[in-house]
């Protein structure tokens, strides 16, 4: 009997060890919970909206030629500084083989008149000095004759201008391209050798060459639906460059489109901003730029870190969790206003004596780090 009484002690103890041991490891495994709480305090919240854009100058001018013709020669390149009359190119005329015959017949054929007109008014004219032929008869002769050699005028002016360009002691008055604004030449689309054709009513003819003040820069950008009924004309931006990251800029918004575009299902407004750049400050035309839009702000309202929110998983209304007692909480449903991604501003649900559950706190790095160890 002692010796079954000896293993049945030593059993029991060995239970009773395991036991302690199992419930050891699990109460330190699983400590108990304590969480902190804040409370609701106030701040300026300024709601803002990111708007993507580019920078570009306010006035772009596209100089085109006045005749059609084949590039001769060109005077810039894209970069070059410009002043208003500098040469930009200049255009060989090359007239179309129908439209020179065509000028050339209209000018024989002037001719021809000319010559029968001056018989008439010669003939009229000696019976004039007889008393032949009545003054009012006479004046209508010579009339007639003026009016012929004025059309041969004309019609060989016309041709001129098919053949060389222009008339006049200046012929190269419409050949020579030449800058009708100041600034910095942006493109060159051209090339020598290359065909161009005249602006008129019914073309807009070929871009010889782009100018721009780029010390008149402006930023361009689309700004959603949803919000552009909260910005104003007047309203101050920072506009940063994708090629200066490290630098903001200031601007001011002078245009907002009247009408919205549809693009990928989404309507979007265009918007145009002044940008101040220092007067030692190189900008390129079509930088890639971000502006900062502020659409509303408010000073000293009673706020609470937006991270605090929870939302019902059904309805989706913001709620926290408020102490009653010491680590028991309830739920305050809330109404809420402005947000700036960190703060919210809190309309209605909380005052400023409640506790708030900061139910998401984590833990420091240095933390998690030992707990890993």
């Amino acid at each position: 009997m002692n010796k079954y009484l000896k293993y049945l002690l030593i059993t029991i103890g060995v239970g009773g060890v395991l036991f302690a041991t199992a419930y050891f490891i699990r109460t330190n495994a699983t400590p108990s919970t304590v969480f902190e709480t804040e409370t609701l305090f106030r701040t300026s919240i300024r709601e803002t909206t990111l708007v993507t854009g580019k920078i570009i100058p306010q006035d772009e001018v596209e100089i085109k030629p006045q005749i059609p013709g084949i590039i001769q020669m060109i005077a810039v390149e894209e970069g070059d500084l410009v002043n208003t009359g500098d040469l930009l190119a200049r255009v060989k005329v090359v007239p179309n083989e129908q439209t020179l015959n065509s000028a050339q017949g209209r000018v024989e054929n002037a001719k021809l008149v000319v010559v029968n007109a001056e018989k008439d008014f010669t003939r009229n004219q000696q019976l004039y000095e007889k008393g032949i032929l009545s003054e009012r008869d006479f004046s209508a002769a010579e009339l007639s004759y003026k009016q012929a050699k004025q059309e041969l005028v004309n019609v060989e002016n016309d041709l001129q201008i098919i053949r060389e360009g222009s008339t006049g002691g200046d012929r190269s008055a419409n050949t020579n391209i030449r800058a009708t604004v100041s600034g910095t030449v942006l493109e060159v689309p051209v090339e020598e050798g290359d065909q161009v054709i005249e602006s008129n009513s019914f073309n807009a003819g070929t871009t010889i060459a782009s100018i721009a003040d780029l010390g008149k820069m402006i930023f361009e950008g689309q700004v959603d639906e949803s919000e552009v009924a909260k910005i104003r004309v007047g309203t101050n931006l920072e506009v940063s460059l994708g090629a200066v990251p490290d630098q903001e800029f200031e601007a001011s918004l002078r245009f907002i489109a009247p009408k919205g575009s549809e693009e990928q299902g989404t309507v979007q407004f265009k918007i145009e901003a002044d940008v101040f750049l220092p007067a030692d400050f190189t900008v390129r035309a079509g930088y890639s730029a971000n502006a900062s839009l502020v659409l509303q702000q408010k000073d000293s309202v009673p706020a609470i870190r937006e991270a605090l929110l929870q939302f019902d998983s059904k309805t989706q209304e913001p709620y926290v969790e408020v102490q009653t007692a010491e680590q028991t909480f309830e739920r305050r449903d809330l109404t809420l206003g402005i947000s700036d991604g960190i703060n919210v501003e809190i309309v209605e649900g909380l005052k400023e004596s409640d506790l708030i559950k900061v139910w998401n706190k984590t833990e420091e790095p240095d933390k998690l780090d030992e707990n890993e160890d």
